[in-house]
């Protein structure tokens, strides 16, 4: 029997959306915020030289650079004010999920309520200032390092610049933080998630554009780039239906008697999602891997080689110790992650306390050893299936030739934003198509 909010949800009407004025607001503002985002990735940072900067940045696309110019929208490659995006902010709020599990105090904080919210959202603002001081120094100090056949790529180093540079990008950072939270209270869907999809998006119109231009000029075949179309749609596909995949757990509530009324009896569900642990694996695997390429390529092209360089050269994209180490890190980062944001022993401890039990097991031990041993489960399928998604597309650039980084990471993002600020959009409508009929309720009690 459905409930009244799925009857509801099953007659939702899209068309509303028009006359949804709350809705309405609410787009335009999240549009209009994207839009100041995209602006400011236009915007450079004072004493770079462009055209020095786009050599470099060529010979730098294989590191973690490449990666994050995804997520930026070409911020990194234009080294825009924003060049640091919204990552400082992302590391900085998993640092402190994950510490606020094995730090007691922190611990003891987050069960306070909102109180406690509030703290940790301060603690995570002055981690994404002292990230972004420290990867913004490290960035001057990459740029005045670099000489390139066109000249250097700072036009004037020294502590200037450096002071420049970091005041600027970090200023930069939290403006986007800003807009992140604004976009949140006042617009549709995760604001910070939207920032990192406005990038990625932006610049899937420029890879369309070099693939068909590949194909023009026979680089690539049309049989391979109808292939790679079908695939995309065929991969999107598969993780919509991962990302929305939950393995529910039937969980009985007992009857009790309130004065003259029964309440309780009915079963309920505990939904677990097969990919717990999100976009986290890949983007941790990435840095990890992608960060010794880096460090070789701030040597310049004259540096001596070392254990950096080694690395570069053996865990370059496609190689065989590339792979093993990508699926090996994201495996490991998929069953870290899930028990940092699920505890199986704290679950059972809440459905015994609110009477609630697992047909078939014991509450308390019992049921938490029982979740645990599904948790497990839906983490090895989680694992699998987010190491397939990210080397597939390791395998195309590598092999394939294809001249865009569209990997696994950013069509995680994109398909679990849309999903998320899809979900929100309804809700909202629901919202508004619940209050019309209270609204007809109200009139045709009036009437009579």
């Amino acid at each position: 029997m459905a409930s009244a909010a799925e009857q509801l949800a099953s007659n939702l009407n899209w068309g509303s959306i028009g006359k949804a004025t709350e809705l309405k607001k609410r787009l335009w503002f999240t549009v209009g915020a994207l839009i100041v985002f995209r602006i400011g990735a236009y915007i450079p940072v004072p004493g770079v030289d462009p055209t020095a900067l786009a050599e470099m940045f060529s010979r730098q696309a294989g590191g973690i650079a490449g990666m994050l110019d995804v997520f930026s929208g070409g911020s990194i490659g234009r080294m825009s004010i924003l060049a640091l995006s919204i990552m400082p902010y992302i590391s900085a709020s998993i640092i402190m999920q994950i510490l606020t599990t094995v730090v007691p105090s922190l611990e003891a904080l987050k069960k306070e309520g909102e109180a406690g919210r509030k703290k940790i959202n301060q603690y995570t603002r002055y981690g994404t200032v002292v990230l972004a001081a420290f990867q913004a120094y490290g960035i001057a100090v990459g740029l005045e390092s670099q000489t390139t056949s066109v000249g250097p790529v700072v036009h004037d180093p020294g502590l200037f610049f450096r002071f420049v540079t970091m005041v600027t990008l970090v200023g930069g950072t939290l403006l986007l933080m800003w807009i992140g939270e604004q976009i949140t209270a006042r617009g549709v869907g995760n604001g910070t998630s939207l920032i990192i999809f406005a990038g990625i998006v932006a610049a899937l119109p420029n890879a369309m554009v070099q693939t068909l231009e590949l194909g023009r000029t026979g680089a690539l075949s049309a049989l391979f780039i109808i292939a790679l179309a079908v695939g995309v749609v065929v991969v999107v596909a598969v993780v919509v239906f991962m990302e929305t995949a939950q393995r529910r757990i039937v969980v009985q509530y007992p009857k009790r008697q309130v004065g003259n009324k029964m309440y309780g009896g009915e079963a309920s569900h505990l939904p677990l999602k097969i990919n717990t642990s999100g976009v986290i694996p890949p983007i941790f695997a990435s840095s990890l891997l992608l960060f010794p390429a880096t460090i070789a390529s701030f040597q310049g092209p004259g540096g001596e080689p070392g254990i950096a360089s080694w690395l570069q050269t053996y865990l370059a994209h496609g190689t065989p110790l590339y792979l093993l180490a990508y699926i090996g890190l994201i495996v490991f980062f998929c069953f870290f992650y899930t028990t940092v944001v699920f505890n199986p022993a704290d679950t059972a401890e809440n459905l015994k306390k609110n009477g609630g039990f697992i047909p078939g097991i014991r509450p308390g031990k019992n049921t938490a050893e029982y979740l645990e041993h599904i948790l497990t489960r839906l983490t090895v399928i989680g694992a699998a299936y987010l190491s397939a998604v990210c080397i597939l597309p390791e395998l195309l650039i590598a092999r394939g030739g294809v001249p865009f980084y569209f990997g696994g990471t950013s069509l995680l993002i994109v398909v679990s934003v849309t999903l998320d600020t899809v979900t929100q959009i309804q809700a909202h409508l629901l919202a508004h198509q619940y209050e019309g009929l209270i609204k007809k309720a109200r009139l045709r009690g009036r009437g009579r």
